[in-house]
């Protein structure tokens, strides 16, 4: 599902100097896995999703997602292969300030080109128990609340990949344990391949599958 290349990804520092966050990385993420990604502060996790997101193309190596080699691909390509194959929730949930829950989501449903989105989106809102809420505006919804609205944004198009960058980072030990079970029961209906990015090892214990990376390399895991 995940196929991962002999990856690298250097950025340049303030400075002027590079700075190898990933080296040599490869994986093989089998389909329908749950995989917690760990390691400390700078080891690489965030970026290491956002390549297999192709929010940003690594310095050398391959990445293979769902079958498409996606390293190289232009802008208008990765946004089409996003929109069919990948939900991803952010720690910081992104959602529109000025748009509703519904809208929010609705959006996603456009991107995807799926017919009839308000009403998928609707439908994705009630899965993850906010259908009375849809309405209402992010300020107008609390922390586990908006990070539930992104949930819904992520699996409207029932993608076959779920990725998760902190998802329960900002919230509290109950509403981080309430996203965290919904997130893996919605992995379960979907039958997607679920990648998560988390600091908790409580919640990485939940996972079917765990990689440790320490300073841009893979030190454990599968």
């Amino acid at each position: 599902m995940i196929s991962i290349r002999s990856v690298s990804k250097t950025f340049l520092s303030p400075s002027g100097e590079p700075l190898r966050v990933l080296q040599e990385v490869s994986l093989e993420i089998p389909a329908g896995a749950s995989v917690a990604i760990q390691g400390p502060s700078g080891s690489g996790k965030s970026t290491l999703l956002g390549l297999v997101a192709g929010l940003d193309q690594p310095s050398s190596g391959e990445v293979v997602v769902n079958g498409q080699v996606i390293t190289g691909l232009s802008e208008l390509a990765l946004s089409r292969f996003r929109a069919k194959n990948l939900g991803f929730v952010f720690q910081a949930y992104h959602l529109l300030a000025h748009f509703s829950a519904l809208q929010n989501v609705v959006i996603a449903a456009e991107i995807a080109g799926l017919a009839q989105p308000e009403a998928r989106a609707l439908e994705a809102l009630a899965r993850v128990g906010l259908a009375e809420r849809a309405e209402h505006l992010p300020a107008q919804l609390s922390g586990g609340e908006c990070q539930r609205v992104a949930l819904a944004r992520a699996i409207v198009a029932r993608p076959p990949i779920l990725l998760c960058d902190e998802p329960t980072g900002s919230l509290d030990p109950v509403n981080a344990d309430r996203v965290f079970g919904l997130l893996l029961e919605l992995q379960q209906d979907l039958g997607a391949t679920l990648v998560l990015v988390t600091h908790d090892a409580h919640l990485a214990a939940r996972m079917d599958l765990h990689i440790a990376l320490e300073r841009g390399r893979v030190v454990a895991g599968l």
